[in-house]
């Protein structure tokens, strides 16, 4: 039997991914304004990096049949060049959570961040060009865009912080 391919299943991953980034620069913010930043960098390590990674693997490698058709990428074929995504997130999320888990220097969680960060912003770029290269730009589109560009900015900021206190 195989896993869902119903649109439905990346889509509730999706929303646990966006919840988890919430929670993390929630908590980093919090955190900050209490001038901790060894709190604000565990805060965006574990729920950002760490939660967003292992649920885009999650999305991206195990349940990439229903996260092609969501994102309408569904080419009656398994994608690899998505699953490569999805291995990716995993081996990001997985050492943000140790690291965490395992108390690692700022500076240490600051380059994981930062790796996170470099890679967001590539893909933000390469969302960004998609969306100048096709005729449906509608305001949702417009608006994700800038949420993943905020997203990329912000972890390249953390990370900055992270790395050089």
């Amino acid at each position: 039997m195989g896993l869902p391919s119903d649109p439905k299943v990346s889509a509730w991953l999706m929303r646990l991914t966006w919840l988890c980034g919430a929670i993390g620069f929630w908590g980093a913010f919090g955190a900050l304004t209490k001038s901790d930043l060894n709190a604000a960098i565990g805060w965006i390590n574990l729920w950002v990096v760490g939660g967003i990674g292992v649920l885009s693997f999650l999305r991206h490698a195990v349940f990439h049949r229903s996260d092609a058709l969501r994102m309408g990428w569904d080419y009656g074929r398994r994608n690899d060049f998505q699953l490569e995504v999805g291995f990716a997130n995993l081996a990001w999320g997985a050492v943000a959570i140790a690291g965490w888990a395992q108390g690692w220097s700022l500076q240490a969680q600051g380059a994981v961040i930062l790796l996170f960060g470099i890679y967001m912003v590539q893909a933000a770029v390469l969302h960004w060009i998609e969306l100048a290269q096709t005729p449906l730009n509608q305001p949702r589109r417009v608006i994700s865009r800038l949420v993943n560009s905020g997203f990329a900015g912000l972890l390249l900021w953390f990370g900055a912080l992270a790395v050089n206190p």
